[in-house]
Parts: structure tokens; sequence; C-alpha cells
């Protein structure tokens, strides 16, 4: 699970490369953080050039092992070229998310590949269910699909209560990016893993039906 391919090595280096850059020359950072204002003054490459800056070391190093722990789970599946356009697509599906619940909110910001990696992370779960991962504070692995469910599920708290300074619509957005695309490029997982396919869209649908409700 843990080889380092070269889209791998590519996408961690575009990203170092545009963070470092971020921390040492603010007028970067802010011409290309996430701005709805921005964004809907015209600057639409915000919502791709975001996904490549981070606020510091440690989020930029969160997500890169995060990235590197489900890349090769990707690409192993569907190859290099189709891993790089599900990080792709998962990174401005978070972004389109974003604008659309943050769409009346002009200071709203973020920056960060949490989006880009959440889908490949959902991805690697929709290919791979029965993984085991480990977490804090609980001493059995459990199935990757109960964590990643779980997950999508706190996203949704956390939109809802606005926790922390975390873009939790971004993360959702490229779960969302990730799982779409994965079906997509392997159909096949409608009937072959149906259940698995119904679980990992419950929290998705939670989300829509919470909005059109109003309750988020």
């Amino acid at each position: 699970m843990y080889n380092l391919h070269i889209a791998t090595i590519a996408i961690i280096a575009a990203n170092v490369i545009a963070s470092l850059k971020g921390f040492n020359d603010m007028p970067f950072f802010e011409r290309y953080k996430f701005s709805i204002g921005a964004i809907k003054g015209g600057q639409k490459d915000r919502m791709l050039t975001s996904g490549f800056l981070h606020v510091d070391m440690s989020h930029l190093l969160m997500n890169m092992l995060t990235l590197y722990f489900f890349a090769d789970v990707v690409i192993t599946w569907f190859g290099p070229i189709k891993f790089v356009g599900i990080y792709f697509i998962s990174l401005v599906a978070g972004s389109l998310l974003a604008l659309f619940f943050h769409k009346n909110e002009p200071f709203y910001s973020a920056v960060g590949a949490s989006g880009a990696v959440t889908g490949i992370l959902y991805a690697a779960i929709l290919l791979h269910p029965d993984m085991r991962l480990g977490i804090m504070f609980i001493p059995i692995p459990l199935p990757a699909y109960v964590l990643g469910i779980a997950y999508l599920l706190y996203s949704i708290y956390g939109m809802k209560k606005r926790l922390g300074n975390i873009g939790h619509t971004a993360h959702f957005g490229g779960a969302i990016g990730g799982y779409v695309t994965t079906l997509v490029f392997k159909p096949d997982l409608l009937v072959t893993d149906t259940m698995m396919v119904i679980l990992l869209a419950v929290p998705i649908v939670i989300l829509f039906i919470m909005e059109k409700l109003g309750k988020i």
C-alpha cells in the first residue's frame, strides 16, 4: 500500500513548493487562496490554486501523509492518470461545495489539499472497503468504511456548528468528488459492492436533505 509512485511524488512536490512559497510570500498566499469574494469577482483560478497552499507545516504534513497512505490503493486499481484525475476532480468538487454553501459570505476563505486528499481517501475506501484503519485512542483497527462514514458525518456536524478553523465543506465536497469519479471509472462496483456503495452514499444524502430543509 505504501509504494511512492511518481504521480504521488509530483503532487506532493507541487504542494510543498506552493506551500513554502505561500509561507514566505503573503501577497502570493493572499492572491491564490480560496476566497468567496475574489472568486465571485472573477478569479476562478483560486478554486484550483487554493488546494496547493497550506496555513503551516503541520497542515501540509497531515495532508501529504494521508495522501501517501492512500494514493497507492487508487493507483493500483486505476493507474496514475486516473489517480491524478480523481485528485483534481476532488479538489475542484471541494471548492464547488464550499462556494455553494458559503456563497453569501464574501469574506470566507480557505486553503489546503484536504478536499483532494479526502477524495482519494474516499475512493480508496470504496475500492478496498475491507481495509482496517487505526485511529488514536481506539486500540482496535476499524473497517475503513466505518471511519469514512463517521468522518463525513462529523464533517456535517462541523459545517453546521462551524467547528474550528477547518474547511469541513471542502472535505465533504472532495469526498463526493472521489466517490462519484470512482463509480464513473468503475461502474461495476454498483453491482459487485452494492451495499458498500449505498452505505458510503448515506452521509452525502443526509447532507443534501439537511441543506434542502434549511438545517445546515
